[in-house]
C-alpha cells in the first residue's frame, strides 16, 4: 500500500461477509491492537441485505421486522442497512497512539470519503447536525450517500463507514436510516455516476495516505 505507514493492513474480502462474523472478527482484532498484539486494519467487505441496530436504535424506526436480519451492532448511532452493492468499511485504528481525538478521527473520516467521492465527480459534503456524507440528487434534492457509526473501546476504533456505491435503494424503506425520515438515500448508480466496487476501492486506498498523516503517528503509547 501506498502510504506513509505501511503497518496499517488493507484487507478486502470477496463475495458476502456474513455480518456475525464481521462483527466477531472486527472486535478480535480491535482487542489485539489494543493488547498491542495486531497492526491497524481497513477491512472492506460487502453483506448480504440486513440492518443494524446502533446503541441509539429506536424500535419504532424499523418499520418492516421480518424484511431482514437485524443485528445488534455496539456501534453509535440508529438504523442502517447492509447489502450487496454497498460497501462497508471497518476501519480500526489505534486513536490511543494517534492523538485520543474521537471527533478528530471522525471529521478526518468524513474528510478521507468526501475526498474520494470528488474523484468520481461527484460534491459530497458534511451537513451541520448530522452525521454522513451527503450531496443533492438527481432532482436537487439533499440525500444521504454515506453512513458513518464508530465505536471506540481501549481507544481503538471499530465499525466505520458503508458507501451507496450501486445497492437496491428500496431496501431502506424496512427503516428509518439513521433516524433521518426527512432526506432520502442515494447511490453513485442513481445519481448517473455507474462505478465498479474496485475502482471504488483503488480510489479509496490512494486518499488513504492524506487520512492517515492527519492523525498523529503511532510513535509511542500515552
Amino acid at each position: 500500500m501506498n502510504s506513509s505507514d505501511p503497518s496499517v493492513e488493507w484487507q478486502v474480502s470477496p463475495g458476502l461477509t456474513p455480518y456475525p462474523l464481521a462483527l466477531e472478527e472486527m472486535q478480535a482484532r480491535a482487542a489485539a491492537i489494543a493488547a498491542g498484539e495486531a497492526g491497524e486494519q481497513i477491512w472492506l467487505v460487502e453483506h448480504p441485505p440486513l440492518y443494524t441496530a446502533g446503541t441509539s436504535a429506536d424500535p419504532a424506526e424499523l418499520l418492516t421486522e421480518d424484511r431482514f436480519p437485524v443485528f445488534r451492532a455496539g456501534r453509535g448511532g440508529r438504523y442502517t442497512y447492509h447489502g450487496p452493492g454497498q460497501r462497508t468499511g471497518y476501519v480500526m485504528i489505534n486513536l490511543g497512539a494517534r492523538g485520543r481525538d474521537v471527533r478528530r478521527f471522525v471529521h478526518l473520516l468524513e474528510g478521507w470519503l468526501i475526498d474520494t467521492l470528488a474523484d468520481f465527480d461527484i460534491a459530497a459534503r458534511r451537513a451541520e447536525g448530522r452525521i454522513g456524507i451527503w450531496v443533492d440528487d438527481r432532482d436537487g434534492r439533499e440525500a444521504k450517500i454515506g453512513a458513518i457509526g464508530v465505536r471506540v473501546t481501549k481507544w481503538v476504533t471499530f465499525h466505520g463507514f458503508a458507501m451507496n456505491i450501486a445497492p437496491d435503494l428500496t431496501h431502506f424503506g424496512g427503516i428509518v436510516p439513521c433516524g433521518i425520515a426527512e432526506y432520502p438515500v442515494t447511490s453513485f448508480a442513481a445519481l448517473g455516476k455507474p462505478v465498479a466496487m474496485a475502482d471504488f476501492d483503488a480510489a479509496l486506498q490512494r486518499r488513504l495516505p492524506a487520512f492517515l498523516d492527519a492523525l498523529p503517528l503511532p510513535c509511542c503509547n500515552a
